[in-house]
């Protein structure tokens, strides 16, 4: 890997969408993993050919729940979810790169766009069950890493961290979706979300994800103040605006320069950089070129 950062891949979505895959299902991408997995493992091998060297399985927004809901037992739904580490690793063979085990919040379960508000309207010990039950299998299930993923809050932040540890602390980043330089997409201050999590035994990473571009640089220097020393990571959509009713995303992405702010993020501590929503493979591909000059 680059002793300079380490390139992870872009949006799952966006890549299966490019293959010809259908993505607007309840499960999104996970629901490929029982409807066409090999489909799902191309997406994936699509990253790892551009030159990423960690991808993120296809369990984002789905629990095992989610899989009994459309008609699976519970024992079937389990291997359903564990399968998109397989699948992830199926389409790693025969490369360095490395498979993290996607965990994105309660409100991605709903299909909603309830992560981009944080307010999700159950108790929060339907939240502390779903990370509960999805944890446990996707540790088990053998990634490399973990992915924690666009998280709104700083309870649910520190709730996914005292679960891991519970089930082994694997190595894993924490990763917020954030409405400005300063504040979650919950309302959250970012720096009480990141100082939640900063004491992870086997922290890899803190960072953002799934934001517009034009706020990773005063994220990442907020998060550079709280835990100094630290890595941080950075992989932001395409600069759109996600419309939950209508299920797509909105917006003018003309301004969205990813590559061009590379050096930034690197000089403000970005050790782990690539793209979300909107970032195909191609645009991995001119990152990879870059990192490697």
């Amino acid at each position: 890997m680059s002793s300079v950062f380490t390139l992870i891949d872009g949006g799952l979505s966006t890549a299966i969408e490019e293959l010809g895959g259908d993505v607007t299902g309840r499960l999104w991408t996970t629901g490929l993993a029982i409807t066409d997995p090999d489909l799902l493992v191309r997406a994936h091998r699509s990253f790892v050919e551009a030159g990423a060297e960690v991808i993120a399985t296809g369990s984002y927004q789905c629990g095992a729940r989610a899989f009994e809901a459309i008609g699976l037992t519970p024992s079937e739904a389990r291997r359903a979810l564990a399968s998109t580490t397989t699948l992830a690793q199926r389409a790693v063979a025969g490369s360095r790169t490395l498979v993290a085990a996607s965990v994105g919040p309660f409100g991605a379960s709903l299909a909603d766009g309830s992560e981009y508000t944080g307010r999700y309207g159950v108790e929060w010990t339907a939240v502390e069950r779903y990370h509960r039950e999805k944890l446990e299998v996707l540790v088990e299930s053998g990634p490399d890493l973990v992915a924690v993923e666009t998280i709104p809050l700083a309870d649910e932040a520190r709730l996914i961290a005292d679960l891991l540890v519970e089930f082994g602390a694997p190595r894993a980043w924490f990763s917020f979706g954030c409405a400005t330089a300063v504040q979650t997409y919950g309302g959250h201050d970012l720096s009480r979300a990141v100082a939640a999590v900063a004491d992870y035994p086997s922290l890899v990473a803190l960072g953002v994800n799934c934001v517009a571009p034009h706020v990773v640089d005063g994220a990442l220097a907020t998060i550079g103040r709280v835990a100094p020393g630290r890595a941080l990571i950075a992989y932001p959509n395409h600069g759109r605006t996600w419309d939950a009713s209508a299920r797509t995303w909105t917006g003018d992405e003309s301004a969205f320069t990813l590559d061009g702010s590379v050096d930034a993020w690197v000089a403000l501590g970005a050790r782990f950089i690539g793209g979300c929503c909107g970032v195909g493979p191609a645009g991995i591909a001119r990152l990879a070129s870059r990192h490697k000059a």
